[in-house]
């Protein structure tokens, strides 16, 4: 893997492997170097991950939104000369899977939404925000904010899959609050009815983040989607069951290339 690339947006990305183009976006508050135990799929796809604008080394803070988190993929994409690939997203950047489908379906090959939402009820958006602000404080150190946020995001607390967690979740507080504020404003019900493209949903048995029944309701939204749930596992599947995820992705995107 070559290190990361800058696009003329200013969008820091890994771009690397030989096949079929699979965009992997992070989650809130991580950065793109998270999913380095998916690099093995470089075998048999060409990898672009990229770091959603004011996370990771992007530098481009303003305009925090899931709109333009979307629109950045979609412009690297275009910048790549790449006419459709096969798109995931984890929790966030599920959310911002979506989008791109919104606004450029005919980017998208196929759809892996992975212990993501598409809506938040009016009555939990002020509450959840208000929890999360209070736990970002600026009395909380960084250390307590990674603590905690692993023991609500990890079924597991060994002390590999802590360090793991703590290595590649660096929240800036100011940008977490905006991009957690930005998903609150998600509805994407009628989105979901619309979607014309294979479609894989994984949930995780022991998610505290996002319980596996938003996944659920989103696949009885979208169309002929298929829904996974993995059993021992939180929030972060891609971590702590490493081997299982990583084969559910291969048999998933292997089927879409025999039925091409």
């Amino acid at each position: 893997m070559d290190k990361a690339k800058i696009s003329m947006f200013g969008m820091p990305y890994f771009h690397f492997g030989n096949g079929e183009p699979l965009v992997f976006i992070h989650g809130l508050g991580e950065v793109k170097e998270s999913w380095q135990s998916q690099f093995e799929l470089a075998d048999q796809y060409e990898l672009i991950i990229p770091d959603l604008r004011g996370h990771g080394e992007c530098t481009k803070t303003e305009g925090i939104s899931i709109q333009n988190f979307a629109a950045d993929v979609i412009n690297l994409l275009n910048e790549l000369k790449i006419e459709s690939a096969h798109i995931l997203g984890l929790s966030m950047g599920g959310a911002v899977a979506q989008e791109i489908y919104r606004q450029a379906p005919h980017l998208v090959r196929s759809l892996m939404l992975i212990s993501t939402f598409h809506f938040f009820p009016i009555a939990l958006r002020k509450p959840l925000f208000l929890l999360k602000k209070v736990r970002l404080g600026a009395a909380a150190t960084e250390d307590n904010l990674k603590e905690t946020a692993a023991k609500m995001s990890l079924y597991s607390w060994s002390e590999d899959n802590m360090n793991q967690f703590k290595h590649y979740f660096q929240p800036k507080r100011n940008i977490f609050l905006k991009s957690l504020k930005a998903c609150f404003q998600v509805n994407n019900i009628s989105l979901l009815t619309t979607i014309k493209v294979p479609t894989l949903i994984i949930g995780c048995q022991y998610d505290s983040v996002l319980p596996v029944w938003i996944q659920y309701c989103m696949h009885k939204l979208i169309p002929q989607s298929e829904f996974i749930i993995m059993r021992n596992s939180g929030h972060l599947a891609k971590l702590e069951a490493t081997n299982r995820f990583n084969q559910l992705l291969r048999k998933f995107l292997n089927r879409q290339k025999a039925a091409a």
